[in-house]
């Protein structure tokens, strides 16, 4: 059976992450997260209290990598440190929105991220795997849901790992990605014209399942 790259795009508490991380494993497929990496970088930055154009000359520093736990999780490694529970602060996700934007640091990872994909078998999730980091994937999916839905959702993240977020902050962290993210200059947000749309907001898991596995069945066969 051939292997093809599966590249799952779209904004902000969509879902897009655990849809991918679900697909790969249904399908015996690597997961490569591609946030989590613009995270590591943003994390290095608030360590280090360095703007994103400071970050640009340190980027040789950096080493980032992925390790499955015995849960089956997986977790991302910063110069061989675990922290995966670090990047998932509303502070990184905000600086790694930031960073994303610099044309140094977008082509640092996403020659990394190329170099993952050399083999397919592979699901990445992101912004724009299917627009610049894999335009020649197999299957492309660009998940949304409405903002409302997006918010609660990662207010009930935040919450379910023991942050006491303000639901209007994260309401407003939501806008200011979507803007950033559409406008940027470096590999905006956007649907690629052979991506399938996937509005999330209203169908249970379960179902969406269904659905992106027979997407697969299709580009496989």
């Amino acid at each position: 059976m051939k292997k093809i790259i599966i590249a799952v795009d779209g904004p902000s508490s969509s879902g897009k992450s655990t849809i991918a991380k679900a697909i790969a494993k249904a399908v015996g497929y690597n997961y490569i997260d591609t946030g989590a990496m613009y995270r590591a970088v943003a994390l290095y930055c608030l360590r280090n209290h360095l703007d994103c154009q400071s970050v640009i000359s340190h980027l040789s520093d950096l080493s980032i990598s992925f390790v499955r736990m015995e849960d089956g999780s997986q977790h991302t490694l910063l110069n061989g440190e675990d922290v995966e529970k670090e990047i998932r602060t509303l502070e990184a996700g905000d600086m790694a929105s930031q960073v994303s934007q610099v044309k140094e640091v977008r082509a640092f990872l996403v020659a990394q991220q190329q170099r993952m994909g050399d083999e397919k078998g592979i699901v990445m999730d992101g912004r724009d795997i299917g627009t610049v980091v894999f335009p020649q994937a197999e299957l492309k999916l660009f998940i949304t849901a409405s903002p409302d839905v997006r918010a609660t959702r990662r207010y009930k993240e935040l919450v379910g790992k023991g942050e006491q977020p303000v639901y209007e902050d994260v309401v407003k962290d939501i806008n200011e990605r979507d803007y950033r993210d559409t406008h940027r200059a470096e590999s905006p947000l956007r649907q690629a014209e052979d991506a399938i749309l996937y509005d999330n907001s209203d169908i249970p898991f379960e179902d969406q399942m269904k659905d992106y596995i027979r997407f697969f069945n299709d580009r496989i066969h």
